[in-house]
């Protein structure tokens, strides 16, 4: 032992909670001077902050960082999905049908648009099937986090955030379904094939179905605390997002099957609501920073046609869903165009859907990133806009929110 042994080795490496600290500062100041400056939803401005530290810009949060941050982005979605999952009311949903359908035209019509203009350009079928599956994704934490900034609340805002639960799920169902198929391509075992698919949907289901049999158990032992109710929540969003990681589930299943589950299997309200907004956006923070950072410049440069077809087809084709059954599922005059604005955000839950394909056939991911990744690239930054205006437009912000 030396003098100067007690001495941390040079360069010092970064630990977790350094990185989780300095991506929420770095984010913190980017959102107010996008706010302050610009007039922008604060999200606008972690994006950027993300491009300006990653390989974009000055790349100090190198592919090493970002592997061991992501972490934090699936805690994040996993606050969000619960959230929205407990906004999903399978009564109300039973007395408003049209709502479902408009759900299940506008991912199909999404779908349909994004895979017919991708091979018009020339994209090879199963390049073009799981783009579009991920296209019918709505950046759920986009639209739950501008419409709390925002304090919104209305017929837009609860149509949006319930379309957004619904195509989530019908995103992640397609894409595992369409995974047959890429196994299928490489060759792959007749078990994966089969298995591979049913594996994740079913264990991602049945994950999020025991976490919220767990929560009302234990919400029937805690009595009516509301400070214990917060905290088992956590506990168990946080347990179950660690589970989804260990078992190689979707996080964004099992979370959202967590929340809708403890919502509407909760016969006796033995679950008290909770709020997990306060912690949710330190969360929130870090997620966006890390997901513009994993974005890259250079990508747009490559695939800048294709992602701009990307973003159009994909606009018209859940315009025309929602536009489609606007009479039948009761949105007032006027709304059904705000409600399309309200649904074009896409950011970290594309990304996850890509990278988890790209960990398959990292060459498959690589060629798929192209397109995918430059088109997140335009709407996390066009999307939280959007839907910023559509709730303001609406009449359903009270703009004191934003002071």
């Amino acid at each position: 032992m030396n003098a100067v042994s007690f001495l941390p080795s040079l360069p010092p490496a970064a630990n977790p909670v350094l990185l989780f600290g300095l991506l929420l500062l770095a984010g913190v100041i980017g959102g107010e001077l996008a706010r302050r400056t610009l007039g922008l939803p604060r999200i606008v401005g972690y994006v950027l902050i993300g491009l300006l530290l990653g390989a974009s810009g000055l790349n100090w949060l190198d592919s090493a960082l970002l592997k061991e941050a992501w972490i934090f982005v699936d805690i994040a979605l996993g606050l969000i999905l619960f959230e929205l999952g407990r906004r999903l009311d399978f009564a109300w949903l039973r007395r408003e049908p049209w709502l479902a359908a408009t759900a299940v035209l506008e991912s199909a019509l999404a779908f349909g648009c994004v895979f017919l203009a991708l091979l018009f350009f020339d994209v090879q079928p199963l390049y073009a099937a799981v783009a579009a599956s991920i296209a019918i994704a709505t950046s759920p934490t986009v639209v739950l986090v501008v419409a709390q900034e925002m304090r919104a609340e209305g017929q837009v805002t609860e149509r949006a955030l319930n379309l957004t639960a619904m195509n989530s799920v019908i995103a992640f169902v397609t894409s595992a379904m369409l995974l047959a198929w890429l196994h299928h391509e490489y060759r792959a075992s007749l078990a994966t094939v089969v298995l591979h698919p049913l594996y994740l949907l079913a264990g991602s289901a049945l994950l999020g179905y025991g976490a919220s049999f767990v929560a009302m158990t234990l919400a029937r032992w805690l009595g009516k605390s509301e400070r214990g109710h917060l905290v088992m929540s956590l506990a168990l969003i946080v347990v179950t997002v660690g589970a989804a990681r260990m078992l190689e589930l979707s996080v964004v299943l099992a979370l959202l099957a967590f929340g809708t589950l403890s919502k509407n299997l909760d016969k006796r309200h033995d679950l008290m609501p909770v709020d997990v907004g306060p912690v949710g956006q330190l969360f929130v923070v870090v997620l966006f920073v890390v997901s513009g950072a994993s974005l890259r410049a250079d990508e747009f440069a490559a695939g800048g046609v294709l992602a701009i077809v990307y973003v159009l087809a994909r606009f018209a084709g859940k315009s025309l869903g929602v536009m489609s059954l606007t009479y039948l599922s009761g949105v007032r005059r006027g709304a059904a165009g705000l409600l399309c604005l309200a649904l074009v955000p896409m950011s970290a839950t594309a990304i996850g859907m890509m990278h988890r394909t790209g960990q398959l056939y990292p060459d498959f991911g690589t060629k798929l990133a192209a397109i995918v990744l430059s088109a997140v690239l335009i709407l996390e930054l066009v999307g939280p806009i959007a839907v910023q205006f559509a709730l303001r437009r609406a009449g359903e912000a009270r703009e004191e929110a934003a002071a």
